[in-house]
């Protein structure tokens, strides 16, 4: 049985991170990934929003990533010539109801750390936005946009410079925890079996099962994985707005949101749809739940403007009635099995906090 240093499981926008975290610093690492390419489940079906850190539980390692890892990926973006755009966010309240709702969100925000918040009146929102309908409005300034493929092209290319090795359609049939080594049985086009002293569960909706195959886990300690779909559409006519633009958060869910592409093109979305199996199907009909949160901020939305464009599914391990999670990370000191490290639950912001969580991931398993 050949031994290699780290196994990360899992080419998403996390697992790229960690991977790059660990070669740089000198490990030797291997990445496997059940399908044919990088990102191509979670990573590619998203809003490619870089998240300031408003909403998340206070001291909530959402909260905590997503405010440095902000920082870190403007950064990498700068210094790698990754197409992004600092757009900003305007948080809107369409009635005075909702207008009394955005000093806490302020509030909550500075919290978190996020300090540059803004309080706009409707005319100084709409000094911005012409077009848009509001009584008043928070102003994120830190919030932008990403593209996120060519982010994930420059993370495996600094692990591949770094000695990393990508092994595609090569999914992990089981592993086995072995005193101070993990035994690993893959399979796929090439199957190996390997073992290393470090391997990274990175495996986004497949996390949970990936644990499981783990010989040696504590099966109590694995969550449940759920699945809530996020559908979006995109919009024929050209969207007046330079900002991604937000309701005031309802609950179980922030409203239909616009936000915009590295092109300017506005889509919308995602909704919630709690799915018991993975299907990334758009279903037209639910643009008629869109047409009216829509018209609450932009009131002049044609008819018939918008159409299915793509869906994603959130790795959710908290049921429909648990209004939120947060990513749940374990090392050797939560499960007791040596060299293991898990990420469980790692939905939105986990695109904005991925340099963060890589850095958490190193320091956990003392890189």
């Amino acid at each position: 049985m050949d031994r290699v240093d780290c196994v990360v499981i899992g080419a998403g926008v996390i697992g790229l991170a960690v991977a790059r975290r660990l070669a740089k610093a000198g490990r030797e690492v291997i990445i496997l990934e059940a399908a044919e390419g990088i990102g191509t489940v979670t990573s590619s079906r998203n809003s490619e929003v870089i998240h300031a850190g408003i909403y998340y539980p206070a001291g909530s390692l959402m909260a905590r990533m997503c405010v440095s890892g902000k920082r870190a990926l403007y950064e990498y973006c700068r210094e790698h010539g990754i197409p992004y755009r600092n757009c900003g966010k305007l948080i809107v309240a369409t009635t005075p109801k909702e207008t009394e709702k955005l000093q806490s969100i302020r509030a909550h925000a500075e919290a978190n750390g996020v300090l540059d918040m803004q309080t706009l009146s409707g005319d100084a929102a709409r000094a911005l936005e012409p077009v848009l309908n509001c009584d008043a409005a928070l102003l994120s300034p830190s919030t932008g946009i990403i593209d996120s493929h060519a982010y994930m092209l420059a993370l495996r290319g600094e692990a591949e410079d770094s000695g990393a090795a990508f092994a595609f359609h090569t999914p992990l049939l089981a592993a086995k925890a072995v005193a101070d080594r993990i035994e690993i049985d893959a399979g796929g086009d090439a199957p190996m079996s390997i073992e290393c002293s470090l391997l990274i569960n990175a495996a986004g909706l497949a996390a949970p099962a990936v644990a499981r195959s783990i010989d040696g886990m504590p099966i109590d300690l694995i969550p449940r994985a759920y699945l809530a779909k996020g559908n979006y559409f995109s919009c024929s006519a050209r969207a007046p707005f330079s900002h991604l633009i937000y309701p005031v958060p309802e609950p179980g869910g922030l409203g239909v949101h616009l936000t915009l592409d590295m092109a300017g093109q506005a889509r919308f979305g995602p909704d919630v749809e709690w799915v018991d199996s993975i299907d990334y199907a758009v279903d037209p009909a639910r643009a008629e739940r869109f047409y009216p949160a829509i018209r609450r901020y932009w009131p002049t939305l044609p008819d018939g403007a918008l159409m299915p464009s793509y869906s994603g599914i959130r790795p959710k391990i908290v049921p429909p009635a648990v209004a939120a999670q947060d990513f749940l990370i374990q090392g050797p000191q939560d499960h007791g099995v040596a060299g293991l490290i898990n990420l469980f639950g790692i939905e939105s912001p986990g695109l904005t906090s991925s340099l963060a969580i890589a850095d958490y991931v190193g320091e956990m398993a003392g890189i």
